[in-house]
């Protein structure tokens, strides 16, 4: 009889345990908070957009004038531009981006001008030219508002271009083809899609400077000359990046 009271009483003491237990059980683990998104990466992509600018020139060493009357003029140009462009960028100071980037394009930024020649009736000759390759390596600073961010940029560019002065009757042919050194700036603003693309619309505009370019005729027959050749180029264009660890 004993022995079954204390059996009793431990069974009830088990019990009350148990359920004192359950209501003292830990509750679920909350989830960590997701880390923010930063412009802390590497990346590389891809662009397409326009340009246009201005070409002034003028026939300083009198060579190619006698044969071409052409002297002096401005020349338009306009077109479009393919490419890419890989970089890094370090965000600090909460908002603030500071970043390195190298871009190239090649296509098609050109325009033509006619005029009259000197000593054939009813002779016209086109000036054309063509800026076929265009690349820039820039530093650039921009503000960050989560996965927006503005930015400015500026740095060196480089441009290829090629000319050619030829006259209707195929009397002459002159080409040239230069390579040179300018400086650009620009800015733009940029927007993370996702956690490693992002899209970007940015304006930039280069300075190149005056320079002399040589003009060869092809057949020989007339003498190589020069123009002097100031130009400006002015591009638009929508890029698209995926960034690598683009979360810390």
């Amino acid at each position: 009889m004993r022995a079954t009271l204390f059996g009793s009483a431990a069974v009830s003491l088990l019990t009350v345990t148990v359920a004192f237990g359950a209501d003292l059980a830990v509750p679920p683990a909350v989830p960590a908070p997701s880390p923010s998104f930063t412009w802390t990466s590497c990346y590389g992509g891809g662009n397409v957009g326009g340009g246009f600018g201005q070409k002034n020139l003028n026939d300083t060493a009198g060579i190619l004038s006698p044969n071409t009357g052409f002297t002096s003029g401005n020349l338009d140009i306009s077109g479009y531009m393919l490419g890419g462009q890989i970089g890094c960028d370090y965000q600090f100071a909460s908002n603030w981006v500071l970043g390195i980037e190298g871009a190239a394009s090649g296509g098609d930024i050109g325009g033509k001008s006619t005029f009259v020649t000197p000593g054939i009736a009813g002779d016209t000759a086109t000036f054309k030219d063509t800026t076929d390759f265009l690349s820039s390596v820039t530093a650039r600073l921009g503000f960050a508002w989560n996965r927006w961010m503005l930015y400015g940029k500026g740095g060196v560019g480089f441009v290829n271009d090629r000319y050619n002065i030829a006259d209707a009757f195929t009397t002459y042919n002159f080409d040239g083809v230069e390579t040179r050194l300018g400086w650009t700036a620009g800015i733009g603003v940029e927007w993370a899609l996702w956690d490693d693309w992002s899209v970007k619309l940015e304006y930039d505009y280069y300075g190149f400077g005056t320079r002399n370019v040589t003009f060869i005729e092809e057949s020989g027959a007339f003498p190589s000359g020069s123009e002097n050749i100031k130009q400006t180029l002015q591009t638009v264009k929508l890029g698209l990046n995926f960034h690598v660890s683009a979360w810390q």
